[in-house]
């Protein structure tokens, strides 16, 4: 049976969007957008550091970082933002997610900076020390995302949370589109000082100082968002949701939420606080179990086989541009005309793909559901990976390229207005105040499990597979095929996981983990 809702609560519910909502949004925004692109600019500039650093003179051919370096620079930062989502996400509900908040984007902000700044004497000691700061850079983005979400969702009315959630998480597509467009305004302006015919060859020569400080710069810049947002979160009240139902200070709550919305909030009796809370199993316990255990299993797999595909495409889309000649040969090319190539193709998928998916995500969260969004965007990537695996000679033949691009582009739309955003929402909504963080830290850090999955796997199974094939005498990019279909069965299995997840439209964050429901106490 349901109790009746504390007041300070049911007032946020029930709450006008208005200043504070955006604001919230911007400063916690701000956060998705450095992620994605400390995240994504990896993938802009790996060419270009095989190139300085594994390239041998009079060799036929441009340097190129082996497999399981490459694996190592794209993935090290995932074993870092795993282990700070399971980190940063227990922190939030043992000391409040004000007090952490702005640490992880302090670390973010050192740690984008260090990454540019990566030395040593020969590449190995350069790729250590990048994959090192690029560990812990991944540590702080990891916090970021249980407890932006958390903040979120608890700061937001039950009409229009979803959107103001999945807004938060939109960020990350103009951090990919930023990511893109910084490297083609450095790559050009680069080039057009240190200009030089093309090679037939990997022969840099002077052009490989200036293509050095490029990666660097593109790399180093995504301290500067983190950076403009420090003081602005050190200034935001803890949730209301927080400091009622854990920390268990009414009056602080009702304070707090009176300055935010401007409204006078009455706090509760200490009596009438108790009684909301009587309910406390704990994490591990069979309780917790009974209620939520399959909430958490659909939230986890889903988002475990989301990334393995989203990362998968993301990381590695140079890979299969380059299979299908949307990109040049990288003998035809300088290291400064590759980086500007890879930038524009990665520009043009955020701009007509990317960024659209999640803002349709924004748009219709609150009016379709979470449900019926994400079983969308797993039916209609499943359909568009297929799409392109099975006739995959068909769409290396030079006319049908842009058809390839188009379908290619789909699948990011659908990730996008689909599982990639609902992932993050959902874990915020439908799990009790206590282990809110908590659970969507796990959550999201078995997400980042399947993103080392396709960051270690995919690229060599692609790498190797293209290389024994062609070999053999088959056609290039047969690995890049192979890899669609396994992404292809992935996305037909979060499909099925999905039916495991709660719908939480239009309800309040108290009916969905059923903290407003009376019952008799459960020790920990």
């Amino acid at each position: 049976m349901a109790r009746e809702q504390l007041e300070v609560l049911s007032k946020l519910d029930a709450a006008k969007t208005q200043l504070y909502h955006f604001t919230a949004i911007v400063i916690a925004g701000m956060g998705f957008f450095t992620d994605a692109y400390d995240l994504f600019c990896i993938s802009l500039v790996t060419k270009l550091i095989g190139r300085i650093y594994y390239h041998v003179d009079g060799a036929p051919k441009p340097g190129s970082l082996p497999p399981n370096v490459a694996a190592a620079v794209n993935g090290v930062a995932f074993v870092g933002t795993l282990s700070g989502q399971l980190f940063f996400g227990w922190l939030g509900d043992k000391m409040g997610r004000k007090k952490v908040y702005g640490m992880t984007l302090m670390l973010m902000v050192i740690c984008s900076i260090a990454s540019g700044l990566s030395f040593g004497r020969d590449a190995k000691a350069v790729m250590g020390t990048l994959c090192f700061f690029r560990f812990w850079l991944g540590f702080g983005i990891g916090g970021d995302y249980p407890l932006s979400a958390t903040i979120m969702s608890e700061y937001s009315n039950k009409k229009t949370r979803g959107a103001f959630i999945a807004a938060v998480f939109a960020m990350q597509g103009f951090g990919i589109l930023a990511g893109g467009i910084f490297a083609i305004i450095i790559s050009s302006a680069f080039k057009a000082r240190f200009d030089a015919p093309p090679y037939e060859v990997d022969a840099l020569g002077s052009t490989v100082p200036q293509a050095d400080y490029v990666w660097r710069i593109i790399l180093m810049v995504g301290a500067l968002p983190a950076a403009m947002t420090y003081y602005s979160r050190t200034k935001m009240p803890e949730t209301a949701r927080y400091t009622a139902l854990v920390a268990k200070n009414m009056e602080q709550a009702a304070a707090d939420m009176s300055k935010v919305m401007q409204v006078e909030i009455q706090a509760e009796s200490q009596k009438e606080v108790q009684a909301q809370n009587g309910q406390s199993y704990g994490l591990f316990s069979k309780e917790f179990l009974s209620r939520h255990g399959l909430h958490l299993l659909g939230t986890t797999s889903t988002w475990f086989l989301l990334d393995i595909a989203f990362y998968s495409q993301n990381l590695f889309q140079k890979d299969i541009f380059s299979a299908i000649g949307w990109i040049p040969h990288a003998q035809t090319m300088n290291a400064l005309e590759e980086v500007y190539f890879i930038a524009r193709a990665q520009t043009l998928i955020a701009i007509c793909s990317t960024v659209p998916g999640y803002w349709f995500t924004v748009a219709f969260i609150d009016r379709m559901g979470r449900f019926t969004i994400q079983l969308m965007g797993f039916f209609f990537m499943t359909v568009f990976m297929f799409a392109l695996a099975i006739p995959y000679e068909h769409w290396t033949l030079r006319e049908n390229r842009i058809g390839f691009v188009v379908l290619y582009s789909l699948t990011f739309f659908f990730a996008n207005f689909g599982p990639n955003a609902t992932t993050f929402v959902v874990p915020a909504e439908i799990f009790p105040a206590r282990f809110r963080s908590t659970c969507h830290g796990i959550s999201s850090a078995t997400g980042k499990l399947g993103a080392m999955v396709g960051a270690f796997g995919f690229l060599y199974l692609a790498q190797n597979q293209d290389k024994s094939k062609a070999d053999a005498g088959y056609p290039a990019g047969i690995g890049v095929r192979n890899s669609l279909l396994v992404l292809g069965v992935v996305n037909i299995l979060g499909f099925m996981f999905t039916f495991l997840v709660p719908e939480a439209k239009g309800k309040s964050l108290e009916e969905m983990s059923g903290e407003n429901e009376d019952g008799l106490e459960t020790k920990v």
